[in-house]
């Protein structure tokens, strides 16, 4: 059996990175963002003002070139990194400097995509959070996790956890505290488990942390991409990655919470989750 705690307002309260009046954009970290394709611009726009509603101080954007316009004109704040056909290169070249990595929102699964995750995580030397297609990149090469150094924070839905771990996603969510548990020790991450009571885990802890926020309007595509870019957000301000994984899980949520009672849980779409994270911070600030 599995020992839980309950993540609550005090300790993310405690947790969180304290503004500086004598700082500057390069005190609260910088993030690296390799998300999008042609189709999925809206998951990198959401993750990367995600990354700057956390207080982070920079990110740079990381998308194919395809869909660069689009990105820099809806997160006018961010730094766009317009990849091409080197795109190894490119990415791997940006890693220097950055407090923190986010990889996989709307990223897509080819052949391409699998020489640049496996070309960028084995030289990330900064905590990594993994989402979406960086998930199924590793559920596919678990060979290749030896090869990955960096601290990593999976973030896996239901069916993606079940990729991860070769069960049904039945199995996932009949036992979602051990699942998460046994996925953290055999892959040696933070694991955020996400769906109703998101569950996050380490390696090597008996005891794992239930998040109680959050809602039914939250179950649409984008907020995903939020609670990845909020989590690589915070652990670029300094925060441990477990810290960050709990925090951001309950931030994330009460966004949610926040976002239904102005637009409805039918109706809320995960942009609406962006515009509350401020309303949040200023009852912590």
């Amino acid at each position: 059996m599995v020992g839980s705690v309950r993540i609550d307002e005090h300790s993310v309260r405690a947790c969180l990175p304290k503004r500086q009046p004598d700082s500057h954009k390069g005190s609260y970290g910088h993030v690296l963002a390799v998300v999008g394709r042609y189709g999925m611009a809206g998951a990198a726009m959401l993750c990367t003002e995600a990354v700057l509603r956390s207080g982070a101080g920079l990110v740079t954007a990381a998308v194919p070139a395809s869909i660069y316009p689009m990105v820099t004109v809806a997160v006018p704040e961010a730094v766009c990194l317009p990849l091409g056909e080197n795109a190894v290169e490119a990415v791997t070249a940006a890693l220097d400097g950055k407090s923190a990595l986010v990889v996989g929102c709307g990223l897509g699964q080819s052949p391409e995509t699998d020489e640049l995750l496996s070309h960028t995580l084995a030289a990330a030397n900064m905590p990594v959070v993994l989402d979406a297609d960086g998930l199924n990149w590793l559920a596919a090469h678990t060979d290749k996790r030896e090869a990955v150094s960096a601290p990593l924070c999976l973030t896996p839905h239901p069916a993606e956890m079940a990729r991860l771990m070769g069960l049904s996603v039945a199995e996932v969510q009949q036992n979602r505290k051990a699942v998460a548990k046994a996925c953290a020790d055999r892959y040696r991450a933070v694991v955020v488990l996400k769906g109703h009571q998101t569950v996050v885990a380490k390696p090597d802890d008996s005891l794992v942390m239930i998040n109680p926020t959050g809602c039914s309007g939250m179950a649409v595509g984008g907020t995903g991409d939020v609670l990845a870019g909020l989590i690589a957000g915070l652990i670029a301000q300094g925060m441990a990655v477990d810290a960050a994984a709990a925090a951001g899980v309950y931030l994330h949520g009460a966004a949610g919470e926040l976002a239904a009672k102005k637009h409805s849980q039918h109706a809320m779409l995960a942009r609406d989750l962006l515009a509350e994270l401020g309303t949040l911070f200023l009852r912590y600030e």
